[in-house]
């Protein structure tokens, strides 16, 4: 296991806590946040943690559970296919995620994930 794979663990583990800043400290500040998904792209502290303020509040727990990680120690890319989680009131919400993040002396600069947007909005319809 390289640092980049450990980064990357030690932030998919830190939303349980839902702790806004700690999340935050995973990332460059000119990082760029994607949910493919959904526009705009996340450029910046300020947008990133916006976009994370919006899951840590409607959520009464998060969990990412990963399934299978890879990295690329050379371009310092990490990919992991994981179930996010998130508690909403007496279900779970859950989205297949295939995430790619790409990282720069320790941090995140840039995060993308790849999931299907409709059948995540389905299960909070019902």
């Amino acid at each position: 296991m390289s640092a980049n794979t450990d980064v990357i663990d030690a932030f998919t583990a830190s939303w349980a806590d839902k702790d806004v800043d700690k999340i935050m400290s995973f990332f460059t500040d000119d990082a760029v946040y994607i949910n493919i998904p959904v526009d705009p792209p996340n450029e910046g502290s300020e947008a990133i943690r916006k976009a994370i303020e919006g899951f840590t509040g409607m959520a009464e727990a998060i969990e990412f559970v990963v399934h299978h990680q890879s990295e690329n120690a050379e371009s310092g890319v990490v990919m992991n296919e994981r179930t996010d989680r998130f508690k909403m009131g007496e279900k779970w919400v859950e989205a297949r995620v295939m995430g790619v993040f790409e990282l720069r002396d320790g941090k995140i600069s840039a995060w993308r994930d790849y999931f299907d947007l409709a059948q995540f909005q389905g299960q909070m319809g019902g």
